[in-house]
């Protein structure tokens, strides 16, 4: 791996290979027995605003041993006038070995990738546009194995802003790979059917039936230009304790909107702190990730 950009970018075995090591990290954590051996440096540039992603990059980074520089595109060259690419550059001619990105625009990553570095300049998705998200994708499918052992031949069901979730395509896509029954379930205003490996169930209580792992998005009202009846889609699609089969784990990319794509009750009971468990797996998968990277390309 020199680039983590998206879920087709990666082979079967080498997610796997991301989730076994996550599995290493979390216990050695437990058992106080990390070593910081790593004496790269990773450089966080988000350009869109982020809490679990940005802080769980800082933390595995730092856990690993890495220097971690954060980037602030207001006060950087860029408003003079330089572009990325050779901002990228210099980076790396400073010395950081790892840029982690966020950005708005869905192909800003895969054409960086695209291009010549002067240095051997490793790039991570941390979320594009609506397009991919691939180390959520990677912490999903780290919680539900740890869950559920396999996600083969399970019904897992995603509720909410299909279209707009960055997060639903690439579970879309890594779920698949993998032998789990991807469900689908939104209004018709939040339908995607681009998305043609996964199926979809516009009744929720349908949707629901026998599901083995339920996944709450967000309403993103950023990149929503019309008026959302948010009245009438709690009623319809609000995740409740008397909707949720009981034996299924709820998840949740974050943040998510309390009472409104989940009822806050279940978010306070046992039941919510998967939820939780997924912004720390989520330490655990990124330090793989950014050590797989940072030890396969010869610097």
């Amino acid at each position: 791996m020199k680039h983590l950009i998206d879920i087709k970018h990666l082979t079967n075995d080498e997610i796997l290979e991301i989730t076994e090591l996550a599995k290493f990290y979390e216990e050695q954590t437990l058992k106080g027995t990390l070593e910081r051996k790593n004496t790269g440096s990773v450089a966080l540039l988000f350009f869109e605003n982020s809490t679990r992603t940005r802080f769980s990059f800082e933390m595995a980074s730092k856990k690993l041993g890495f220097d971690v520089f954060n980037f602030d595109a207001q006060k950087s060259s860029i408003l003079k006038g330089e572009g990325f690419y050779d901002t990228l550059n210099n980076l790396n001619a400073i010395g950081c070995d790892i840029a982690v990105i966020r950005h708005s625009r869905e192909d800003f990553l895969q054409e960086l990738s695209e291009k010549h570095y002067d240095y051997n300049l490793s790039l991570v998705n941390a979320g594009v546009g609506k397009a991919s998200h691939p180390t959520q994708a990677l912490l999903d499918f780290y919680t539900l194995q740890k869950h559920l052992k396999t996600v083969e031949g399970k019904k897992v069901v995603i509720v909410g802003d299909i279209i707009h979730s960055r997060v639903a395509k690439s579970n879309i896509e890594l779920l698949n790979r993998f032998g789990a029954h991807v469900v689908c379930c939104s209004p018709s205003y939040f339908e995607d059917w681009t998305l043609t490996d996964a199926k979809y169930e516009p009744n929720l209580k349908t949707a629901l039936k026998d599901a083995d792992a339920v996944m709450g998005l967000r309403i993103q009202k950023e990149r929503i230009e019309t008026r959302i009846p948010y009245a009438q889609y709690i009623e319809d699609y609000q995740i409740t304790n008397d909707n949720l089969p009981q034996s299924a784990i709820l998840m949740h990319p974050g943040p998510v909107n309390r009472d409104v794509e989940i009822e806050g009750s279940i978010l306070d009971s046992p039941r919510g702190k998967i939820i939780i468990e997924q912004a720390r797996n989520g330490v655990f998968v990124r330090m793989a990730i950014l050590n797989l990277l940072y030890k396969g390309v010869e610097r």
